[in-house]
């Protein structure tokens, strides 16, 4: 008869405990807080290149420069010739320079959003304390304040050039005010319409021209209605024109309500009553671009 298997010695064996140095945390939990405004800075922080590669810095950086470039030369010439205005008004600048702005907003938002989505880590992030509100509030602040320095720091640097050649204070900080205003809801309405585009697909290449595409043809397809318009007399069409690019839209509401004069042909920018659609619309477009994100994430969060 065969000896018995040595049972003893196995179940000693299957009960041994390994301590392989796990610990238990006994830190403090941070929250919901800490990880929006940890996401936010995170983002933020990419926007520009910042804790990436040095190749991730050239665009933002080099954008960057071409948007304060301009602003320097305008407030040299001021200075040297002592002139008694700004060449260009602060409100008028960030229309002039749409298109940098345009190409900047096309490269960072896909590079906010596409790589989360392309490598599925959405349902990391909310198997913390954080939820898809959080996540897309973070992301929308992030890109809104990246697109606010962008557009920003030009007129702070016409401005302390306007103080420089010693304008008028008084003057010179209204019109300053008043285009700050004017890019902070363009930050707003960029960074939601890009983002809810960028959103749509994990390919960064497909976001990026999504975006370009959507900026550019409707702010060309509108300016080119807008002077068959003008050239027909029609220029009640003019401004209900606008109404239907991105770039448009912010050229109404500070022609109606800043002080600016209107890029529209002819200068028949929008007036008050139709200052009031247009803002309607403006801001319906920044609070359907935050629901449409915030639905998006739910979606893909699960």
């Amino acid at each position: 008869m065969p000896p018995m298997p040595p049972e003893t010695t196995t179940q000693q064996r299957a009960d041994v405990i390994h301590n392989i140095g796990y610990r238990h945390y006994d830190g403090p939990r941070l929250g919901r807080a800490y990880a929006r405004r940890s996401l936010f800075s995170q983002s933020l922080r990419g926007a520009y290149g910042l804790g990436r590669s040095a190749k991730s810095k050239v665009a933002p950086m080099l954008l960057a420069a071409v948007m304060c470039v301009p602003a320097i030369i305008l407030v040299s010439v001021t200075v040297v010739t002592k002139g008694d205005q700004l060449p260009v008004q602060y409100t008028r600048y960030a229309i002039i320079m749409q298109a940098v702005i345009g190409l900047y907003t096309a490269a960072q938002a896909p590079q906010s959003v596409s790589r989360d989505l392309r490598f599925k880590t959405i349902p990391l992030y909310f198997s913390r304390p954080i939820e898809a509100m959080d996540y897309v509030t973070a992301k929308f602040a992030a890109m809104a304040s990246a697109l606010f320095a962008l557009t920003a720091a030009p007129l702070v640097i016409m401005y302390a050039g306007a103080l420089l050649a010693k304008l008028d204070f008084a003057d010179q900080t209204k019109s300053f005010a008043q285009g700050l205003v004017s890019v902070l809801l363009l930050s707003l309405l960029f960074a939601g319409i890009s983002l809810v585009i960028a959103a749509l697909t994990p390919r960064r290449g497909f976001g990026v021209a999504a975006v370009i595409a959507v900026l550019t043809i409707s702010y060309g397809a509108v300016s080119t209605l807008q002077a068959i318009a003008y050239d027909q007399a029609n220029t009640g069409a003019v401004s209900w024109i606008g109404l239907f690019s991105p770039i448009t839209i912010i050229d109404g509401v500070q022609t109606a309500f800043l002080g600016a004069s209107s890029a529209f042909p002819g200068g028949y920018g929008p007036g008050t009553g139709a200052g009031l659609v247009y803002l309607l619309v403006l801001l319906g477009l920044i609070a359907g671009s935050y629901g449409l994100l915030l639905r998006r994430y739910r979606k893909v969060g699960l």
